[in-house]
């Protein structure tokens, strides 16, 4: 593959070389290697394999297979392990095919649950996977947690039904045509799905069967749209589809424009910015770190890459990001920031001026839009380059650790530990220091939070040592995206995963029945203070008064035993410990509901500035 390596300086013009190498010799599957020897997510090694849909033999040929069994087949050689959705009339065949299929199929309360659980499943498990919905609501209800999918980089295919041709413009139940929605962007390549089409014939499933595979080959995500008219869907497949490989290369930077960035990074001190693109280098990472003396810092979905308690970390930039980080740049303003994936977006950065070096960015990313987006104006030395395979060829220019004089004592998080009081309501920096201890050191459970004050506690409270252990949205932002992700990324991870919810998320969106179905040990911790507390404190900082976000007091352990899940009420810090315990030993879903302090303010000004700056401000 030509290596796709051109260095852009945002002040001046350039363009980057394209690329791409489609390879057709068959190739085995590789297991996923760790972080310490690899930057290859597991989808992409999963997908540079043969993948043999239909046997194609003159003897084998006369097998009648339909398109439903046709697509299941494709699905199980692309490593599909998990099918997420919610059934219906005009689906019902392909349903069944996938259910007579190695693919695990699960049953979801909603449809927009099963989309945001494919997301969190495929980050647990680096595999592709399905969405399926019916035709009309059940593809606009998913759509939410689609765009999630996409703004995350997850790779997830979505698989919807539609109107048989004969039926269309009759006013067929839940219509699903060019005459009662909308085609572009949804049944189109676009925003929304990187690769979108309506199967009209099974001769387009060898075009459809290659667009997917190439896809699911990229290095970064990649939401694709199936759309599978009823009649279609059980019809006969006439063409054979052939056993092909369909690989692609990661970007990789050229040894000259490395040695470049070496000088560049040689010249004074610099710092690391870790996003979440930069999650399978976490070693090489740390060794470059460690040998350089920078300082790093990373946005609040790269918490834990780089760990929390190494003496050169600053802290998490952005939304509740913390103090020392601010006060870094101001004492310590490197020259230049070697920004590792991450698009610098608001809320990892709030475009804040203060975080601009001295010289401005080299930024390293699989995307070549992403650097220098976000600070236009800022110098940039940007490389499109897979970020685990710049770092090791980084290293070899810096070979020896830098002496210990020239070693700094940068700012770090404070991290205060508050006595647990005797009476309630909890307080949430309590809850935060009882789950640092029985939960992410205690354990190795997935910990998630979701959007609204959640965010805020979780990020800037709970301190990670390792990559893969937080997971929070903070692109798409959406609610309700925890509160079913954690069903999906517990099944994936095949352990425990414990959200961080608010009662107004839990209310609008959960599955935990879905989790009691299929026995899924999934927690969800309840932030229950009878209100959309983001939104009435952030209300009441921008100037408007009186707004009303209350809700009427729920009992979710009530809620879910009627379910058929554990739970367990908390209305006092000293039960916090038994309780969290207790969740992490059961074996069933279980939901702790914790009654919170309404009155406590979360690290979130930052957000509330950015809106005031953006005129959202009654002063």
């Amino acid at each position: 593959m030509s290596a796709i390596d051109h260095p852009i300086n945002k002040k001046t013009t350039g363009k980057l070389k394209r690329d791409t190498l489609v390879s057709f010799a068959p190739d085995h599957a590789k297991q996923r290697k760790s972080s310490s020897d690899s930057s290859i997510p597991l989808a992409d090694v999963h997908l540079n394999r043969r993948l043999d849909i239909l046997p194609c033999s003159s003897s084998q040929q006369s097998t009648s297979f339909s398109v439903a069994e046709a697509i299941a087949k494709m699905l199980e050689d692309m490593g599909v392990q998990y099918a997420f959705g919610v059934s219906g009339g005009a689906i019902a065949p392909l349903w069944q095919a996938l259910q007579h299929s190695s693919i695990r199929v699960l049953h979801f309360r909603h449809e927009a649950g099963a989309a945001f659980a494919a997301a969190e499943a495929y980050f647990a498990s680096g595999r592709p996977v399905v969405v399926f919905t019916t035709t009309g609501p059940g593809i606009t209800n998913a759509l939410t947690g689609l765009f999630a999918a996409r703004w995350e980089g997850a790779k997830v295919i979505f698989l919807s039904a539609s109107t048989s041709t004969s039926q269309r413009g009759r006013w067929a139940l839940q219509e699903t045509s060019t005459y009662t929605m909308p085609n572009a962007g949804i049944f189109t390549s676009g925003d929304l799905f990187h690769y979108a089409t309506t199967l009209e014939c099974s001769d387009e499933l060898p075009e459809v069967y290659r667009r997917l595979a190439k896809g699911f080959a990229r290095p970064d995500g990649f939401v694709a749209h199936l759309s599978i008219p009823t009649n279609i869907q059980t019809s006969s497949v006439k063409t054979s589809l052939s056993r092909v490989a369909l690989s692609a290369a990661p970007a990789a930077a050229s040894e000259e424009t490395i040695a470049e960035c070496a000088r560049l990074l040689s010249e004074e001190p610099f710092a690391i910015w870790v996003g979440f693109g930069a999650r399978f280098a976490a070693a090489e990472i740390r060794q470059l770190a460690e040998k350089t003396g920078a300082a790093v810092m990373c946005s609040p979905r790269g918490k834990g890459i780089f760990p929390e308690d190494h003496s050169q970390f600053v802290g998490v930039t952005g939304f509740a990001g913390h103090s020392s980080v601010l006060r870094y740049m101001q004492e310590y303003r490197p020259l230049r920031t070697l920004v590792l994936g991450t698009r610098l977006g608001e809320f990892t950065s709030f475009w804040n001026p203060v975080m601009i070096p001295k010289r401005g960015f080299v930024h390293v990313d699989i995307d070549p839009e992403v650097p220098g987006t976000a600070y236009p104006s800022a110098e940039t030395f940007a490389i499109q380059s897979d970020v685990g395979m710049f770092v090791k060829g980084l290293l070899k220019h810096f070979p020896k650790r830098q002496s210990r004089s020239k070693a700094l004592s940068f700012p770090r998080p404070k991290r205060n530990v508050i006595n647990p009081s005797a009476s309630g309501p909890v307080r949430p920096e309590v809850l935060m220091n009882v789950m640092q201890r029985i939960i992410v050191e205690g354990s190795d459970a997935v910990v998630m939070a979701e959007g609204g004050n959640s965010f805020a506690w979780a990020i800037n409270l709970l301190r990670f040592t390792k990559p893969g252990r937080f997971r929070v949205s903070t692109s798409f932002g959406a609610m309700g995206h925890t509160v079913t992700g954690v069903v999906g990324a517990a099944l994936a991870c095949k352990g425990k995963a414990a959200a961080i919810v608010g009662d107004g998320a839990m209310l609008m969106n959960n599955e935990v029945s879905t989790a009691v179905k299929y026995q899924i040990p999934a927690v969800w911790i309840v932030l229950n203070d009878g209100r959309y507390n983001m939104c009435e404190q952030g209300m009441a900082y921008v100037g408007f008064k009186g707004a009303d976000a209350t809700i009427p007091q729920v009992d979710f352990v009530k809620i879910a035993c009627g379910i058929g899940a554990e739970g367990i009420r908390v209305e006092r810090e000293s039960d916090l410990h038994v309780a969290l315990e207790k969740a992490l030993a059961a074996s069933e879903p279980f939901v702790i509901d914790v009654v919170i302090d309404p009155t406590q303010i979360p690290p979130s000004e930052s957000r509330n500035q950015s809106l005031i700056s953006q005129g959202a401000t009654n002063y």
